[in-house]
């Protein structure tokens, strides 16, 4: 009898029309460069210089896009026939890790919520184990999850009894769940403990009268004056132990650890790939899973059978041996109807993925993705698992095993070792996500992208502009820092596996280069509008008419992507589109800043955390659909200036279509003015219209006010005398 089927894949039904326009328009790209070519040899010029870049630079990330669209694969998982394929018992153990980081910024009651929802999956509780990575050191967060692993045992049966779905208790009491005989206590329990949580909190301090256990009393004790955040001894602390504690209905629970690894202020500690690489180390001392869950802190499980759904890959008897992951999308609750910030990433999380999917598989995306074990840490004299063959037979809780953990944990320990470089996640950028999986690829590893109509996870995304930007920016420079190192997605990717892989990853760690021809774009035909130069071809020329489909063409096919197919809003892709046009003015080049100063080593350049607190006046904007510009902050400066100078050179294009009729020879002109000038209205209504607290900051306003005529007199010496 054969196997009954755990998985399948198909090609999408787009893929040969996606093919054919790549090739069209691919055409119309080389002529466009070829007529570049022309006007450089036979007329030179500043001008023709810097539009020949700006559609160079157009043109290179276009044809690395276009890699993601050459062979997409859509995925269907069968959990359900697993049962025919093994038993409960023969599930691999599952090591979840949880990261946070600052307890001010990441509110330690939504961690919670994060782990609550996994310890109640639908798997053997006694396979199960939740690492939490405090990486702040934080005995708020500590002392949130000791009231966690009480509520716990309450939360976890309740949830298996009566097949909840929706498993992080916030969601499930804020969405009006059916009534059973417990859920009245249960909802009481959940809200007195998120009190005592959020009380503490809020003190900023913790009292060990409020903590009964001794066991947890010697852990707080670790807290001394010289305590900080970046100097602090390791601190490891069993919250539940699934060969000793039960549930209130007699079931066993699964493993809950708080791990705070040791810091020195004259160590490194590598961002979250170090905190991951202590946890894997740990993890791999005291539970050994073979598989491990990577989670961000606020990305609470939102389908208790995702573990299932993973292991219809891991658990297929013809399962590719080198299959090193599987990556479910990331998916943002809380985001608002039009999604004003382009926050849902949707082209990223719904549409590159699945083309890279058809490749070599998908980029780790940093949260919700299931690691082989033996893919992220191997077994060598500088990985944990010398030390678990020692451990492997002995309870969490023995002395040898907590002094192993230690050990594991402390500061000094990766010296002279491979991990960062060739184990674990990889150092040398702060987005270690897309650079593990590049390494992982470029060593032969696979993976795959299940993308369930059920989003397997949710998570939060930043509901102001600021974080936004500064998210962006932060990643993209991430992204440089993985392009200019000795393992460059263009040189050794290229080398090291299928080439359109390495151009995919290619693309993404160049995608602040976007920046060179949309500042180009938002000031050099404005500016020459203004000084009354035509910089473009006429109307009634040849030329004119590629431009015409360059820009239908792209846009066209965006549009096809993210509403019909994509089944998004026209407004959401609009949004999109803006966004993307912000970004490159500000995220983007401010990327670049940061990465050059620091490559001359003048950046004072860390990991900031993005704020996860809900500002009650901030939200109540967000869900309106109202931008906000509430903050003094310098990445809002190039678009307010690029908006002001696209309004006066329009208004200027106008006069001349007016006074002088020359329509003609400004129409392109006139038109890139205006598509600034349409995107810009949330700009004109912060600076202008807006009297709430999320207004633009009159000193931004003023110094691009005088920014813009300082731009216009600049150009008016130099290029236009």
């Amino acid at each position: 009898m054969p196997t009954p089927l755990l998985h399948s894949s198909k090609p999408l039904s787009k893929t040969w029309l996606n093919r054919m326009f790549s090739l069209v328009y691919a055409v119309a790209v080389s002529v466009l460069l070829l007529r570049h070519c022309r006007n450089l040899i036979y007329s030179p010029s500043t001008i023709a210089i810097a539009l020949f870049l700006a559609d160079f630079v157009f043109a290179f990330l276009w044809l690395t896009y276009q890699c993601f669209h050459w062979n997409p694969v859509e995925r269907k998982v069968f959990p359900e026939n697993l049962k025919h394929v093994a038993s409960e018992s023969k599930y691999p153990p599952i090591d979840v890790l949880i990261c946070t980081a600052d307890p001010t910024k990441e509110p330690p009651i939504g961690v919670v919520n994060t782990a609550l929802s996994v310890l109640a999956y639908e798997y053997p509780a006694e396979k199960l184990s939740v690492y939490v990575s405090d990486d702040g050191g934080s005995k708020m967060t500590l002392y949130a999850f000791m009231e966690c692993a009480k509520f716990a045992k309450h939360w976890v049966p309740y949830c298996k009894k009566y097949g909840v779905v929706d498993r992080a208790p916030e969601v499930y009491f804020g969405s009006q769940p059916s009534s059973y005989p417990e859920t009245d206590d249960i909802k009481s329990m959940y809200e007195d403990m998120k009190s005592r949580v959020e009380a503490v909190v809020q003190s900023g301090g913790l009292s060990l009268d409020r903590v009964m256990e001794p066991e947890f009393q010697d852990a707080f004790r670790k807290w001394t004056p010289d305590f900080t955040s970046r100097q602090h001894p390791t601190v490891i602390q069993i919250l539940l132990d699934n060969n000793a504690d039960k549930d209130v209905a007699g079931g066993v629970m699964p493993n809950l650890i708080y791990v705070s690894r040791e810091k020195n202020n004259l160590k490194p500690h590598n961002f979250k790939a170090g905190a991951l690489n202590v946890m894997l180390r740990v993890s791999g001392l005291m539970t050994i899973g073979k598989l491990v869950l990577v989670l961000d802190c606020d990305m609470y499980s939102n389908d208790p059978e995702t573990p299932l759904r993973a292991l219809c890959y891991f658990m297929d008897p013809n399962a590719d041996p080198k299959l090193g992951f599987v990556q479910f999308p990331q998916r943002f609750d809380g985001i608002n109807k039009n999604d004003i910030y382009a926050s849902e990433f949707m082209p990223e999380t719904q549409i590159l993925s699945l083309g890279m999917d058809g490749l070599l598989g998908t980029q780790f995306m940093g949260t919700c993705g299931f690691f082989k074990r033996d893919a992220i840490s191997d077994d060598s004299p500088c990985g944990v698992t010398t030390g678990s063959v020692q451990t492997k037979s002995k309870p969490i809780k023995s002395k040898d095993v907590l002094v192993l953990a230690h050990e594991v944990a402390s500061c000094n320990y990766e010296d002279h070792t491979k991990w960062g470089s060739k184990i674990g996640f990889r150092y040398g950028t702060i987005t270690e996500d897309t650079y593990t999986s590049f390494r992982l690829h470029c060593e032969g590893w696979k993976s795959v992208l299940c993308n369930p109509k059920r989003a397997a996870f949710l998570g939060g995304s930043p509901s102001n502009l600021n974080d936004g930007l500064t998210q962006i920016k932060r990643w993209y420079m991430g992204f440089l820092e993985i392009f200019f190192n000795k393992y460059c997605p263009l040189i050794y990717g290229v080398r090291s596996m299928n080439p359109l892989q390495a151009l995919c990853y290619t693309h993404y760690t160049l995608r602040s280069f976007w920046s060179i021809p949309i500042i180009i774009y938002a000031f050099l035909p404005q500016i020459s509008l203004i000084n009354s130069v035509p910089i473009f071809t006429k109307v009634s020329e040849d030329g004119f008419f590629l431009y015409v489909f360059l820009f239908l063409g792209a846009y066209g096919k965006d549009f096809l992507d993210f509403v019909v197919f994509g089944r998004r809003s026209t407004i959401r892709w609009w949004n999109h589109q803006r966004m993307w046009l912000i970004w490159g003015l500000s995220s983007h080049p401010f990327a670049l800043l940061e990465w050059s100063l620091k490559c001359f080593g003048l950046s004072t350049f860390g990991f900031n955390v993005t704020s996860k607190v809900v500002d009650e006046e901030q939200n109540r904007l967000y869900e309106q659909g109202v931008v906000e510009f509430g903050v003094e902050s310098v990445l809002f400066l190039p678009v307010s200036v690029a908006s002001l100078v696209s309004l006066w050179a329009f208004a200027k294009g106008v006069t001349h279509v007016l006074i002088y009729g020359r329509l003609e020879e400004f129409f392109v002109q006139i038109f890139i003015s205006g598509f600034v000038v349409v995107n810009s209205w949330v700009i004109y209504e912060g600076m202008v219209l807006r009297k709430d607290r999320g207004k633009m900051p009159l000193k931004i306003t003023l110094a691009s006010i005088a920014t813009a005529i300082a731009i216009y007199f600049l150009s008016t010496l130099v290029m236009f005398p």
